[in-house]
């Protein structure tokens, strides 16, 4: 394993931490979203945002292609919901809450703007899984967990049966 980056696991505090903006573009971020792919592929996720890393910075990668190798990349993602009446129910899971699958409801008519690694500006409305998958990540990015969307109750519970591990 070329990289050391780690998948924190709630309820560790630092996936509670809000990401700052991207400001260089540098090989460095480079580098960063090519070892968050690694680890994104190992543990055998579709999607991962630096803050799981514990890297505080707004990026994430994605691939839900069936043969995995359409990484994507997204640097300062933020989208603007077009539709508050159309969304779509997926049951989600995450890496940084392992084991624990959640019926969660999303928008899934958005328009999404993000840059490139290379600082370019992008703009486009993604639909389905891709939709999910994004404003999930970005949750990550301003500290918020699918844990969030379920009952205290039901938090608790995960809390405790992850804090076991």
């Amino acid at each position: 394993m070329s990289n050391n980056l780690k998948v924190l696991k709630f309820p560790d505090p630092r996936l509670r931490k809000v990401a700052d903006p991207v400001t260089k573009f540098d090989k460095s971020l480079e580098n960063l979203a090519n070892d968050m792919l690694e680890v994104m592929y190992r543990e055998d996720g579709i999607g991962l945002a630096a803050t799981q890393v514990n890297k505080h910075v707004r990026l994430i990668v994605i691939d839900i292609s069936e043969d995995r190798n359409k990484p994507q990349f997204f640097v300062n993602p933020e989208f603007e919901i077009l539709n508050t009446d159309s969304s779509y129910t997926f049951e989600e899971g995450c890496l940084s809450v392992p084991g624990f699958n959640e019926e969660i409801t999303r928008p899934d008519n958005i328009i999404l703007k993000w840059q490139d690694l290379k600082g370019k500006s992008h703009t486009d409305r993604p639909s389905g899984l891709l939709t999910v998958c994004i404003q999930h990540e970005i949750d990550h990015l301003e500290g918020k967990l699918m844990v969030d969307y379920v009952s205290s109750i039901k938090r608790d519970r995960i809390k405790k049966k992850l804090s076991k591990k």
